[in-house]
């Protein structure tokens, strides 16, 4: 009896490898440093892929054209990516189609020994954004300034443009007085001794806008989709199981640390209060909550943001219960 049940045993070990290599791939093209890698990792850490009934497989990339080329040509099935420009590709023509991921968003931080108040208190001085002149924090934020406080951010300061590093690094060092970076970027300006003026949630909600619609997803050909039934469920279901598990459990994020490029214990702390911060709700996107901001940003924006996609396009935010 000891036998045969050491024989069942180890036939089931051997099986356990052969029964995921059955299952369907789910081929992720992704920033090589990107923070989805968090949710990934936790992902394929802990079965979450083949509790949902496929298997996860992560393409690391140098840069985020990259994974949009590997997507597009098929060498990948899935990539990162926020909405309006998923929007725009799908006005485009092309049959994408985004399930949240996060709702994680900056705002303004100022250093330590500013005396800053609020925004008007920046009129005059340098503002270091990431990501260019339509970046979306800052679209929304001179929006904000306009409304609350009849303010064109725009014309009131002088705006210097860099990637987020060197956005940083004049924040923290003063050469900037006010800086709107990426938000795993803000998370360590903050715990560098930065702080918040204002952050695009704030200023989201003040513009009557819904700030849990989340910003960040998951982008998929509706093609694919179609050709792999029940794939967007169980990518949807897996990113869902790893971010209860990072919402609730410290312990998961020991087993992330290494690759999270956290320097110290205070940007660590941060990082992980701040991507939890910005998990959203389960269920799909809210489509007028979607609509309103899409508004918002084309009439910033104009065409160098979304393009044709002055209105929501039909389609573009994969049903989730």
């Amino acid at each position: 009896m000891t036998f045969l049940k050491a024989t069942i045993t180890a036939l089931a070990l051997l099986a356990t490898p052969l029964a995921a290599q059955d299952q369907p791939q789910i081929r992720a093209a992704v920033l090589k440093i990107g923070t989805v890698n968090w949710e990934l990792k936790t992902i394929t850490d802990n079965g979450f892929d083949h509790d949902n009934g496929f298997e996860l497989v992560v393409q690391p990339y140098a840069d985020n054209g990259a994974t949009r080329v590997a997507l597009e040509g098929g060498e990948a099935d899935v990539a990162v990516a926020d909405w309006i420009w998923v929007a725009r590709q799908r006005a485009a023509g092309k049959d994408y189609v985004f399930i949240p991921y996060s709702k994680a968003v900056g705002g303004v931080v100022v250093p330590k020994d500013s005396t800053a108040k609020d925004l008007t208190d920046l009129e005059g001085g340098k503002i270091g954004i990431a990501g260019g002149p339509v970046d979306k924090s800052w679209l929304i934020l001179r929006a904000f300034a306009e409304q609350e406080y009849g303010m064109d951010l725009a014309a009131s300061t002088e705006q210097v443009f860099g990637a987020p590093p060197l956005i940083f690094k004049s924040g923290v060092s003063g050469e900037t007085d006010g800086a709107i970076n990426f938000w795993h970027f803000l998370a360590k300006m903050k715990a560098a001794g930065m702080r918040e003026l204002i952050s695009v949630e704030e200023a989201t909600v003040a513009l009557g806008l819904d700030p849990e619609t989340p910003l960040l997803g998951y982008v998929l050909k509706e093609s694919w989709l179609a050709e792999n039934p029940g794939m967007a469920e169980a990518l949807y279901g897996a990113s869902r199981d790893a971010k209860e598990l990072l919402a609730s459990s410290d312990e998961a994020w020991e087993a992330i640390r290494p690759i999270m490029n956290a320097g110290n214990d205070a940007q660590f702390e941060t990082l992980r209060t701040d991507f939890r911060a910005g998990i959203p709700q389960p269920g799909g996107v809210d489509e007028a909550g979607a609509a309103a901001l899409l508004e918002l940003m084309a009439d910033l924006g104009g065409a160098a943001l979304v393009g044709e996609a002055t209105t929501l396009p039909e389609g573009l935010f994969v049903p989730l219960d």
